[in-house]
């Protein structure tokens, strides 16, 4: 690993913002579920039907870091990832809008920068992707309008008219009118819809497109995975069920969804605090009277989900040991240091995994800048310790450094 990567690493894990990279350097934790991740994504990779998993663990032990190790191991096996989290602005009641981060926020193998439009527009010109492309997106889908704009795009003259083509499938749909319109002037007849399209209804053809498309393009899968899905749980009954409804297409997709696999991350807390507390299977029964499925398959997965249990005393050594080796690569400063003083300290810093690595971080940076640190110091080791009380004021001498 090179310097700069190193100090990426600690500067992700100084400021507490899960990255992909510390994703890729820290997948050893956890084993029994990053070997349940693996399984996942191997069975996809060799032809498993699409599907996915819920999470969930406390604020501060590792959701999100665990989201970004799947992101590296999802690459390394070929695959497509998109990454989001919830929001006002991303609600997933409205799979339209999720769409559109989605395909914003999805990379190619290999690749730092999301995009894959590229990649598409030189298979253009290959009959065979085309046609195979073509076959699916008027056989296998609701509505054959992306049919038609496939059509159109391979055609298209105009550079224009190009990119709002390309625009339509980042999310920013057309009007059905203006494709018809330019379809007819590049083919001199009309494109005929078997239905009238609506994102709302027909949003879903997109997400099985993009699947059939990364497919043909040689990739392995397309790998989906959604961060602080509690969010939900702020949403009013009726948008929290049609939220648990989105989620049921691509937990139990259609067979016409190719080899995606989805992962949510919720919060520890949210079946006490949100499925009990706020009735979501009275008001299944209410609102879906007859008809429970498969929304009600979704709400029991996520009472079944596995937990993010914290890390082992032996795991967060471990860790703070490799966190010392990275502060050392990424500032150059290779001297002894009383690595059990450090992760003692760090240990007694919180209950939080982010607030012990974090503290971790703060001594060694005080270490490497001034020689010592209430009591630390370089080739000398120290007697003083100090009681979980006074652990506090440490760290905020420390950030006040």
């Amino acid at each position: 690993m090179s310097d700069m990567n190193a100090k990426h690493v600690i500067e992700a894990l100084r400021s507490g913002i899960p990255s992909r990279l510390t994703g890729r350097y820290f997948s050893e934790s956890r084993p029994a579920i990053i070997k349940r991740m693996k399984n996942a994504l191997d069975d996809l990779s060799a032809g498993g039907k699409s599907g996915g998993m819920i999470i969930r663990g406390k604020y501060g032990e590792g959701k999100t870091h665990l989201l970004n190790t799947v992101f590296n191991l999802a690459q390394e096996r070929n695959m497509v990832v998109s990454m989001i989290s919830l929001s006002k602005e991303t609600p997933f009641d409205k799979l339209h809008e999720v769409y559109g981060k989605l395909m914003a926020n999805t990379y190619l193998p290999q690749r730092e920068q999301p995009g894959f439009l590229h990649e598409m527009e030189g298979r253009l010109n290959d009959s065979k992707f085309v046609s195979e492309l073509s076959l699916f997106a008027s056989t296998e889908l609701e509505c054959n309008k992306l049919y038609y704009l496939l059509k159109t795009l391979i055609r298209e003259d105009e550079e224009e008219q190009k990119d709002r083509l390309e625009a339509d499938l980042m999310g920013d749909f057309l009007l059905s009118s203006e494709l018809k319109r330019e379809y007819r002037r590049l083919y001199k007849e009309p494109a005929k819809f078997n239905e009238n399209f609506a994102k709302t209804k027909h949003i879903m053809d997109y997400y099985h497109f993009m699947s059939r498309l990364f497919e043909l393009l040689g990739y392995q899968g397309w790998v989906i995975l959604v961060d602080e899905a509690e969010l939900i749980g702020r949403f009013s009954k009726k948008a929290r069920l049609r939220s648990y409804e989105s989620m049921a297409e691509l937990l139990m997709p259609k067979d016409t969804l190719c080899s995606v696999f989805t992962l949510f991350a919720f919060t520890a807390s949210y079946i006490e605090d949100v499925i009990e507390t706020k009735h979501d299977y009275e008001n299944l029964a209410e609102l879906y009277p007859g008809n429970e499925e498969p929304i009600k398959s979704v709400l029991n997965q996520i009472v079944k989900s596995q937990q993010l249990v914290p890390l082992s005393k032996s795991e967060i050594h471990a860790v703070i040991d490799r966190i010392i080796d990275f502060h050392r690569q990424a500032y150059d400063w290779d001297v002894e240091i009383n690595r059990d003083e450090i992760v003692t300290k760090a240990e007694k810093s919180g209950a939080l995994l982010r607030t012990k690595l974090r503290t971790a971080i703060e001594l060694l940076d005080q270490l490497y800048q001034y020689g010592d640190v209430q009591g630390i110091q370089i080739d000398e080791l120290s007697k003083e310790t100090y009681t979980e009380e006074e652990i506090p004021d440490l760290i905020m001498e420390v950030m006040e450094n």
